[in-house]
């Protein structure tokens, strides 16, 4: 498999291919999801909940996500690479040019972070200074407190709008990729055919450019408990690696997510 860039997604999006993409964390699952053929590897910042324990996202830190990308890209040939920029590691544009330039250092080929028009000024900043930047909208787990809980976001027509207008002004920041999580399937289908650049989904539907899952819910290991979008591959194969390449084959085929794991 050749090298996987954001170029590669850009084309699969224009060429109707579905892109997969799952989370990891250090060298050896990495590099079992790069020869199983995955797309993308995003180090999230959910390891503060699947691997330190934590109620959310909120205590994971910079120097964690440089840590485990530093992991990650050990383990990597082809896979995009995405480092999550954690909470409040970006509330300034001096900030993000600090913590986005410590994860590409650790590995990144490109940096994610939550929110909508209040980034325009920092991802046009990034972007100029060399630093790509997918975008993320929707359920924000970086904003759990504001929202009240993990709860579906753009059920309400205005609200949907709004999310429609802000991944527009993100692509025109610069974004290069845009995950949406948690909204109705109809407004991740909505937004996909409304931007140019890839959409990954995690509870957004099916009409996405592709899929993201937390590699604990994938394999059905998480602690807690498996979210309506998910589904346990490794339930199906019984083989770790034969789990991905069959989550790959089932986004690939658009048999996943079925109509269970969407929200209307």
């Amino acid at each position: 498999m050749a090298k996987i860039t954001t170029s590669t997604l850009i084309k699969m999006k224009q060429q109707g291919e579905k892109i997969s993409t799952i989370t990891a964390y250090d060298a050896s699952f990495a590099k079992l999801f790069d020869q199983a053929g995955i797309h993308a590897i995003l180090i999230g910042d959910s390891l503060g909940m699947v691997l330190q324990g934590q109620d959310d996202t909120l205590p994971v830190t910079i120097d964690d996500m440089a840590y485990h990308t530093q992991s990650v890209r050990r383990g990597v040939e082809n896979t995009l690479i995405i480092g999550d920029m954690p909470f409040m590691s970006y509330a300034t544009k001096e900030q993000a040019f600090i913590n986005a330039a410590k994860l590409m250092q650790a590995g990144a080929n490109i940096v994610k972070m939550e929110g909508g028009s209040w980034l325009i000024d920092t991802i046009k900043g990034l972007v100029e200074r060399g630093i790509p930047v997918c975008g993320h909208l929707g359920l924000t787990p970086q904003s759990v407190n504001v929202f009240g809980g993990f709860k579906v976001q753009g059920r309400q027509e205005q609200q949907a709008l709004e999310i429609i207008e802000q991944a527009k002004q993100l692509e025109q920041a610069g974004i290069q990729l845009l995950v949406l999580e948690c909204v109705p399937a109809e407004l991740g289908k909505r937004i996909t055919e409304a931007v140019s650049v890839p959409t990954i989904g995690i509870g957004a539907g099916k009409d996405t450019d592709g899929q993201i899952l937390v590699m604990h819910d994938a394999l059905g290991i998480s602690c807690s408990y498996m979210p309506k979008f998910s589904r346990n591959f490794l339930k199906d194969t019984g083989d770790i690696k034969k789990a991905i390449e069959l989550y790959i084959s089932e986004v690939s085929h658009g048999h996943f997510p079925a109509d269970e794991h969407i929200f209307k």
